[in-house]
């Protein structure tokens, strides 16, 4: 059977691959804090039908050898952790994080998690919480009787309110941020959360706006860092490597035919 067949099928299934990854991309391009993700391939084994420098005569050699490729498969995903635009909510519980860093979220198996998504709730515990009810690493309880539009987070995440009827700030817990050596070893587990893994290193935690970490702000999130011209540019490039290889097939499928047309 013709190397090109599945050659050119290798080609196809990566190209869908490659849709599958930027079909994500725009899917969440309106996900607070996303991060766009990158489809990489590497080639596969070729086929060697002559070495480089094997004697060509018993004073010269070939220069250049005879391989034949045998296609390609994907070879790793990136995640990009670049800056992703911040708009102005106004809401008090909603923070973006400016610069490098995330929010630990406390999962209710007790593991850790880390998350870009500042759009934060108050629970019946008085308790400042994500959207899926989880906690804050390390937690912060807000008292019961306090204004909730005196609710003040600073750059550096610490947070203050005022009790009612009192213009006294009390400070009630601070916001830290933890970084990773390598942010996109980190692995993604939905519900715009990651974990760290061997690949992304310890969480290193620090406090905002010191020592390299970013500064938060308050009434902003953090939106997408898709961009979806470039992603629909790159799904072109997508469809039409998938119909070559298709045409690989086909041109495959029609020179099989001729030969096995021969006999008649």
């Amino acid at each position: 059977m013709m190397r090109s067949l599945w050659t050119a099928a290798s080609g196809m299934i990566g190209e869908q691959f490659h849709i599958d990854t930027i079909a994500n991309n725009l899917a969440n391009v309106n996900t607070t804090g996303f991060k766009k993700t990158r489809a990489e391939f590497e080639d596969l084994l070729y086929q060697t039908l002559r070495l480089a420098g094997t004697p060509s005569s018993e004073i010269s050699q070939y220069p250049t050898g005879i391989q034949v490729g045998l296609g390609v498969r994907p070879a790793a995903t990136q995640k990009f952790f670049n800056q992703g635009s911040l708009q102005n909510t106004g809401n008090k519980l909603d923070i973006a994080i400016e610069g490098e860093g995330f929010i630990g979220i406390t999962l209710p198996d007790g593991t850790d998690a880390y998350t870009r998504d500042g759009s934060f709730k108050i629970d019946s515990n008085m308790e400042i919480v994500t959207s899926q009810g989880y906690r804050l690493k390390p937690p912060i309880v807000l008292p019961e009787n306090f204004d909730i539009g005196s609710l003040t987070i600073s750059k550096d995440g610490l947070v203050t309110v005022k009790l009612d009827g009192s213009d006294e700030d009390i400070e009630v817990g601070r916001i830290l941020l933890y970084r990773f050596i390598n942010p996109a070893g980190l692995t993604s587990i939905g519900e715009n959360f990651y974990k760290e893994s061997p690949a992304s290193g310890p969480a290193r935690e620090g406090t905002p706006s010191l020592a390299g970490y970013g500064k938060l702000h308050q009434g902003f999130l953090e939106m997408s860092n898709v961009n979806a011209v470039q992603e629909m540019v790159d799904m072109i490039v997508a469809q039409r490597a998938y119909e070559f290889n298709s045409r690989s097939i086909q041109t495959s499928d029609s020179m099989l035919a001729t030969a096995n047309s021969l006999k008649r």
